[in-house]
C-alpha cells in the first residue's frame, strides 16, 4: 500500500518504525509544527518528525488541514489508506474520504471506552485492570469510527502510565500491520461502537497533581501511577515540596497524611496507606525515599498536605 502517516509524539513513532521496515510505501508524514520545550523554550520537532526525517521521508506540517491545500498534496501523494496515531488534529471529511482504505487510526483504549486525548493515562487513574489498542476506521466524531483490531491486555498493579504507555504503543504498531493486511484481503468485518458504553478520557494537566490523601490508599497510588511521567503527583511536607513518582500500596494505617513510618517512608490514607519509593525535591533529582530521608528530617507524626 501507499501510505501517508499522521502522527506526533513518541506514542506513534513505533507504528511508523514498522510501516516503513514493512512492504508498504509510506510516501508522506504529517506533523504537528515545531514546538517550544524546556525551561530554555528551545523550538524541538516532533518525535515523528524526527523519524520521518531519519528515514528520508517528505514531512509536512500544516497549521490548517481545512484550507484545501493538504487535501492537494494528499492527492498528489495517492495514498491507499492515511494511517493517524495521536496526531492531534482533526480531519475534515473530504481527507476522510479520499483514500480507498480511508483513514485508520490507532487509539490506546478499548473502545467505546477512554475515547478522546489521554485515554492511556485515565485508564490507570481510574484504576482500571485492563485496556489495550483498537485500530479503527476513522469518522467525523472524536474516536467513533467502525473498529477494525482490538489487542487487550492486563494493566499491572504499579505500572505508570508511561510504562503503559511503551508498551501499548508497540502493540499498536503490530496490530497496525494486522490491520493493513486485513483491509486488503478484504478480511476485516468493521464493528460499530456502542455508544452507550462510552467514555471520554480528556486532558492531563497540572490541576490534577496535588495529592490528597483524604482518598483511599488506593486512589492515591493510582494517581502517582497515572501522573508518571507528566506531570506527577506532588505532596508538601514541612513546607517543601516533593513530586511523587512511585509508591507502593501498604496495609498499615494511621490519620490521612501522617507519616506513619521512616522504614520505609509511609503515609497514611483514607483506608491504609502507601510507602513512597521515589521523589523529587524542589530544585534536586530524583532519587529514592531513603536517600531524601538522610538530607531531610522527617518525623513520625508528621503530616503530609
Amino acid at each position: 500500500m501507499n501510505i501517508i502517516f499522521m502522527g506526533t509524539p513518541d506514542f506513534a513513532v513505533p507504528a511508523l518504525e514498522k510501516l516503513v521496515a514493512s512492504e508498504h510505501n509510506v510516501t508522506a508524514v504529517f506533523t504537528q509544527p515545531d514546538k517550544p520545550r524546556g525551561r530554555k523554550m528551545v523550538l524541538t520537532p516532533p518525535e515523528v518528525k524526527a523519524c520521518a526525517l531519519k528515514h528520508g521521508i517528505k514531512v509536512y506540517q500544516p497549521d490548517s488541514l481545512k484550507d484545501g491545500k493538504t487535501l492537494e498534496i494528499i492527492k498528489d501523494c495517492n495514498p491507499d489508506v492515511i494511517v493517524v496515531a495521536a496526531y492531534g488534529k482533526i480531519l475534515p471529511k473530504e481527507i476522510l474520504d479520499y483514500p480507498k482504505y480511508g483513514c485508520v487510526n490507532i487509539h490506546g483504549s478499548l473502545l467505546p471506552k477512554y475515547r478522546g486525548a489521554a485515554p492511556i493515562q485515565r485508564a490507570v487513574l481510574d484504576g482500571e485492570s485492563e485496556t489495550g489498542v483498537t485500530t479503527m476506521q476513522m469518522a467525523e466524531g472524536l474516536d467513533t469510527g467502525d473498529m477494525l483490531l482490538v489487542y487487550k491486555t492486563p494493566i499491572l498493579p504499579d505500572e505508570t502510565s508511561g510504562e503503559l504507555f511503551d508498551r501499548l504503543a508497540l502493540a499498536g504498531a503490530d496490530l497496525l500491520l494486522d490491520t493493513l493486511e486485513g483491509l486488503e484481503k478484504g478480511e476485516i468485518v468493521p464493528q460499530k461502537q456502542n455508544d452507550s458504553l462510552s467514555s471520554y478520557a480528556k486532558m492531563i494537566d497540572k490541576s490534577m497533581c496535588p495529592i490528597d490523601f483524604n482518598k483511599t490508599a488506593q486512589a492515591v497510588h493510582n494517581q502517582v501511577r497515572g501522573l508518571n511521567p507528566w506531570p506527577v503527583a506532588t505532596a508538601q511536607i514541612n513546607g517543601k515540596r516533593l513530586k511523587i513518582y512511585k509508591t507502593k500500596l501498604s496495609s498499615l494505617k494511621g490519620n490521612p497524611g501522617e507519616v506513619i513510618s521512616l522504614k520505609p517512608l509511609t503515609v497514611a490514607c483514607k483506608e491504609n496507606s502507601v510507602e513512597i519509593i521515589t521523589l523529587q525535591p524542589e530544585g534536586k533529582k530524583i532519587m529514592d525515599s531513603k536517600a531524601y530521608l538522610t538530607g531531610n528530617k522527617i518525623s513520625l507524626g508528621d503530616k503530609f498536605d
